[in-house]
């Protein structure tokens, strides 16, 4: 769908070989707010317990370009009648809505924090009380730093693409996606680019298997099922294995990778290392600053890895500093099962209330409110029956694999690594210490 006399260029990757991007693109990412994201990690500190996770949201957001852009054509293909009957989409409004994707997925990531997910904590609270998310800041970004090149773009003269509506494929902003919201659900859904592209790059640079699945299946039977309440992405009966095989791969990596104990220990301190500096700096209460206008934003951009890692070195006294340098992180002294029952929450209760009584720097740490975690929404499959009808069914019904698998719930205490003994010895006069 590319016009033949556009010039492209291509960009080397592990993952996916070559990713093709146009003039209007390449401009974006040589912007300077862009390549932010070459400094920012993917998974924070990471590397600490995988020396391979160095990579960053730069590459991160060029795959989900590209994979966006994937999962978009096998769409359009598979779905082209249906799309011009029920919706009017003709070639010139799928060209649209294919520029609007890739440049959103392209530019989803630009208002991460510094060190990713583990910086969203030191993010300000909305007038609603809940916190901002980098998604906010992203939405923020495209419509003020990035409103001009997109909109005044010589590549745009036949799409009239403004900043705004490539920002609401991030937020989710129903209001302007209009009839065509499903669209969404290729940057931001169970089944989105961002992440079939974050399960296979972790897994390439960590070094593991858990996260590999036959992508080339996947787009070849991923489509647009209708529901009674919206259209969404699915598959075609054929791609129910790959479903299966996309749910197991983010179960494995959440246990194995993302709530591994030693980097959650990481997150803790990155994100109270960040806290300890700012207050130090007497900035803006400890948070950093929210995107409610441009002087905000700039100052925002301004935080990034690099800088963060040198005033962690700058103020190596500060408590959770040192922990990093030293790389002496708090220690998990024990946990629940993954899916705790009644009885596992209130042992981890008491047992929580006897160490926090002798060990005031003790935290818990809960899989429910970190990043990445199985949600609860279920891939739909599309699905002849015994009548030759296609029908929607739900991957749950359709997979005992996927059915068995829970959300994880795991909660752990964590004490620091001075304290570790000391709370064991609590654990064995409770006669709970497992000797793990």
């Amino acid at each position: 769908m590319w016009d033949l006399k556009e010039k492209l260029w291509e960009i080397r990757d592990p993952i996916y070989g070559f990713i093709e991007i146009n003039e209007w693109e390449r401009d974006i990412i040589n912007h300077p707010v862009f390549q932010r994201l070459r400094r920012i990690r993917q998974l924070a500190l990471t590397d600490l317990v995988y020396p391979g996770a160095v990579h960053t949201r730069f590459e991160h957001s060029l795959g989900v370009m590209h994979v966006a852009t994937k999962v978009f054509d096998n769409i359009v293909n598979e779905c082209k009648d249906m799309l011009k009957s029920e919706y009017g989409l003709k070639e010139d409004g799928l060209n649209k809505i294919r520029t609007i994707i890739r440049l959103a997925a392209l530019l989803h990531d630009v208002g991460h924090a510094p060190f990713s997910h583990a910086g969203e904590s030191i993010m300000p609270h909305k007038d609603n009380g809940k916190l901002y998310k980098h998604e906010d800041y992203s939405s923020a970004i495209i419509k003020t730093v990035f409103k001009e090149l997109i909109e005044d773009h010589k590549l745009n003269n036949n799409y009239d693409i403004k900043a705004e509506e490539v920002a609401a494929f991030v937020v989710k902003d129903y209001k302007v996606l209009k009839k065509f919201f499903f669209w969404v659900d290729i940057i931001s859904g169970q089944v989105d680019a961002d992440r079939i592209d974050y399960l296979l790059r972790d897994s390439y640079h960590i070094g593991v298997q858990y996260g590999i699945f036959d992508l080339k299946r996947l787009l070849k039977t991923i489509v647009i099922v209708k529901t009674e309440d919206r259209p969404i992405l699915g598959f075609k009966e054929g791609g129910l294995h790959v479903a299966e095989s996309l749910i197991l791969a983010r179960y494995y990596m959440f246990t194995q990778v993302y709530f591994h104990h030693t980097r959650r220990a990481y997150d803790h301190h990155i994100a109270n290392a960040i806290r300890e500096i700012l207050l130090k700096l007497n900035y803006n209460d400890g948070k950093l600053k929210p995107p409610n206008n441009e002087e905000n934003i700039k100052d925002y951009l301004e935080w990034d890895d690099w800088k963060v890692g040198n005033l962690i070195k700058e103020n190596k006294e500060l408590y959770d500093c040192e922990k990093i340098l030293k790389r002496e992180h708090d220690r998990c002294v024990y946990h629940t099962n993954e899916v705790p029952d009644i009885d596992d929450l209130k042992k981890f209760d008491d047992i929580y209330h006897s160490i926090s009584c002798e060990i005031d720097e003790c935290f818990v740490d809960e899989a429910e409110k970190s990043f990445y975690n199985i949600g609860n929404d279920d891939i739909k499959i599309l699905k002849e029956d015994e009548s030759g009808e296609i029908v929607v069914r739900s991957l749950s019904e359709l997979s005992n694999v996927v059915n068995n698998i829970k959300t994880v719930r795991q909660k752990r205490i964590y004490v620091p690594l001075i304290f570790q003994e000391k709370a064991i010895n609590i654990l064995k006069k409770e006669g709970l210490y497992s000797g793990e």
